[in-house]
């Protein structure tokens, strides 16, 4: 009878240990689940496509929208310092220039690699910039070439990351970009984002002249022809701007 009870009472405290340790192991499968699906909701997450991701919801804010065959036609185009910097601090972007127009937005931006996801596919391997000169002390690892072209902000090697397809930089990251612009501008028509080296090299260029106090009312029409090239399948190849500025100025009529 004891024997009986013994067992009994035993087994009863068997079952509630195994309780707690499953309601333990629960518990920490819950907050480690938790603790994943904030880290894939934050900006530091931009390719496990999560449905009810909040970065997700609500309309597509980046793009062509409004299908009007004349939406690169700007007439004018401004730097914005402050858009600038509010897109440089969003997770996985380095830096960034933006420009207003009277239509649209336009960033350029150089990702740094502090969030998963910001390209579409890839991985590390498929990387534009090699970056290994850092350990040995020079800027091409390849040919041991210690000096690089300080006038650009991305170069192949040791330098900021870029993509050259901008279909390749993931949605998510496009869509906080655009949503971060439209807070501070919210009746921008189109918002179009490149993280091409060229675009970014291109645009910082057109920002330096800003930076110098001059203005860029003289080079609108560049600069509708690089962002149409760019995003709105133009034909006419854009000439860089440094080209422009370097160019003669054509002959004053003879009166």
């Amino acid at each position: 009878m004891l024997y009986g009870t013994y067992r009994t009472r035993r087994h009863r405290c068997r079952r509630a240990a195994l309780l707690a340790l499953l309601s333990c192991l629960l518990c920490i499968s819950i907050t480690g689940c938790n603790y994943t699906r904030r880290v894939q909701d934050s900006d530091y997450d931009y390719g496990s496509q999560q449905k009810g991701d909040p970065k997700m919801v609500g309309p597509r804010l980046y793009g062509s929208q409004t299908g009007r065959s004349n939406q690169h036609s700007n007439r004018y185009f401004e730097y914005s310092s402050m858009l600038s910097r509010e897109v440089g601090a969003i997770n996985g972007v380095a830096t960034a220039i933006v420009m207003l127009t009277d239509k649209n937005a336009y960033a350029g931006i150089a990702l740094d690699w502090t969030a998963v996801g910001t390209k579409r596919s890839g991985g590390a391997a498929s990387r534009e910039q090699d970056n290994t000169g850092t350990n040995e002390g020079v800027y091409n690892a390849r040919d041991g070439t210690p000096y690089y072209n300080n006038q650009k902000l991305i170069t192949p090697y040791n330098s900021y990351f870029s993509v050259n397809d901008l279909n390749e930089l993931s949605g998510e990251l496009k869509q906080t970009i655009a949503a971060r612009i439209r807070q501070f501008v919210p009746k921008v028509e189109e918002v179009h984002i490149s993280a091409n080296q060229e675009f970014v090299n291109e645009m910082v260029d057109y920002a330096k002249i800003a930076w110098a106090g001059k203005p860029l009312e003289p080079w609108t029409d560049a600069f509708n022809t690089f962002v149409n090239y760019q995003f709105g399948n133009g034909k006419k190849l854009p000439i860089s701007i440094n080209e422009l500025r370097r160019a003669p100025a054509p002959p004053s009529p003879i009166h």
